[in-house]
């Protein structure tokens, strides 16, 4: 307006605008976090430390209802009767007949060619499926404590007997099959026992941090530089590990971690909570070692065992028998999945997944304007905030942030565990997925022992899709009720 007072230029405005985050904080933080300007240079002054400016936004926990669970010993009773009925169904692909054909022409007498069995292969088979059961049974009556001492022997003699009776059993089928079959049959018998050896030295890389007792006293970094300085285990070791497994399995139960939330004020929570991510992963590595071997050594023993003793001259549908080995191997799977990662321990690993945050890495030259902070490793970020790390530019994703920026298994513990829902829709697709093919596969089918197949596989699927159906529609309720500011901080049940 002439005459009138002349207003800023678009100049002066973006020179005199509010002060940043850069201009309040300053070049010397009190934690060790530096700032960075637009020409890399840092400002001269003094500030406090960025927690002191910027306190993250709390992380907020939902509570979910105590879900029924099987016991150990159920579950192995029904994992074993379900291998069962997967081996009978794998025999009747393999030993059918057409006993419908009338006398005049004779196929068969009976539905199965039982004269061409090895009886002695399907016991061996069976007590191989029942090795988890046994050692359950075992197990459970060794954590029994007998004030007596008469109760005490006769629990003893009992898990001596059982035992015994399976190595018999075992030892007495091992030379009648030696007798019957050549060397290189009789190989395929320990195969899975070679796969084992690796997984068994490694089960112990999670154990050793497995010392901690509740409550956030969690173990040292030193417990751990013994396996990372060793990678290869000698034979000393490894009947170490052999004979501290047995007596884990005798004398206590398994170690479950625990969670607490950390107070916002404590000096040393960032450590805490990165000392608490690795052994949860641990453990989380250690069970899934623990479902891949099971799941794969039932489905090599129920499917695929006996396809390797079966006669040249014994005809059988090749197709078939591979698909039913696919079967079985997923829903072991899916079942072993269900058993040893239940809602409440998902649940933990997503409350330690809360805390740990993540960091996405961003490109060079970006956010050039933006306030850039050197990370620091007690400091808790809030989110969108940017952090250089090994030459590198990282932002804040999650609401606390506290994980090393260049660590990957970091990153990946967050993207799997901060949904707590995510391994439970996992299951369920897999397990849906299964039971609408295996239907579709009933519907289609035109011989009598593929409709005795999948039904009979079908009724132990529609008990797990059961189950984890259940848990998702409670848990899906639980997780969307709108958490109050008062459950913060609450130590989780």
């Amino acid at each position: 307006m002439p005459g009138g007072r002349r207003g800023p230029s678009r100049q002066q405005l973006s020179r005199s605008a509010l002060p940043s985050l850069q201009t309040l904080v300053g070049g010397n933080l009190g934690n060790g976090a530096g700032l960075r300007n637009r020409s890399s240079t840092s400002v001269g002054l003094s500030a406090p430390p960025l927690s002191a400016l910027i306190t993250p936004e709390p992380v907020r926990h939902s509570r979910i209802p105590e879900l029924p669970l099987d016991s150990s010993l159920l579950f192995e009773f029904l994992l074993f009767l379900y291998l069962l009925v997967a081996l009978f169904v794998q025999y009747i692909n393999i030993y059918r007949t057409v006993w419908w054909y009338p006398y005049s022409h004779p196929a068969a007498s009976t539905s199965l060619n039982f004269h061409l069995m090895d009886y002695h292969l399907a016991i061996f088979i069976t007590v191989m499926l029942a090795r988890r059961l046994v050692w359950t049974i075992v197990a459970e009556v060794s954590q029994s404590s007998g004030r007596s001492l008469v109760r005490y022997v006769v629990l003893i003699a009992a898990r001596l007997s059982l035992l015994t009776m399976c190595g018999w059993v075992l030892c007495w089928t091992l030379v009648n099959l030696c007798k019957n079959h050549s060397v290189l049959n009789l190989l395929f018998l320990g195969y899975p026992f070679g796969v084992y050896v690796p997984l068994c030295c490694f089960h112990q890389e999670g154990g050793k941090s497995q010392t901690a007792p509740a409550d956030c006293d969690y173990p040292a970094d030193h417990q751990q530089t013994d396996l990372t300085e060793t990678p290869f285990f000698r034979p000393r070791d490894f009947l170490f590990l052999l004979r501290e497994n047995l007596r884990e399995q005798f004398s206590s139960a398994p170690h479950m971690p625990t969670h607490t939330c950390p107070p916002h004020t404590h000096t040393h929570t960032p450590e805490l909570i990165r000392a608490e991510v690795e052994e949860l992963k641990s453990d989380f590595n250690r069970r899934i070692k623990e479902v891949l071997f099971n799941s794969l050594f039932s489905a090599y023993y129920v499917a695929f065992l006996p396809l390797c003793f079966v006669k040249s001259t014994q005809y059988y549908d090749m197709r078939w028998s591979c698909e039913h080995l696919i079967m079985v191997w997923i829903n072991a799977f899916v079942m072993l999945m269900s058993q040893l990662l239940p809602p409440s321990y998902c649940d933990l690993l997503h409350r330690s997944a809360a805390h740990l945050g993540r960091w996405q890495k961003l490109e060079h030259g970006s956010y050039s304007n933006a306030p850039q902070h050197v990370w620091s490793e007690s400091t808790i970020w809030p989110q969108g905030v940017l952090v250089r790390h090994s030459r590198c530019l990282y932002k804040a994703v999650g609401p606390y942030n506290v994980a090393l920026p260049s660590d990957v298994s970091h990153a990946r513990f967050y993207f799997l565990f901060h949904k707590p829902l995510r391994i439970l829709n996992l299951l369920i697709w897999i397990e849906s997925s299964v039971v609408l093919y295996q239907l579709y596969s009933l519907l289609r089918s035109e011989r009598w022992n593929h409709t005795l197949s999948l039904s009979l596989i079908l009724f132990c699927n529609y008990y797990v899709l059961f189950k984890l159906l259940r848990d998702r529609i409670v848990l899906g309720k639980a997780y969307s009720y709108p958490v109050s500011s008062n459950s913060l901080g609450l130590k989780s049940q």
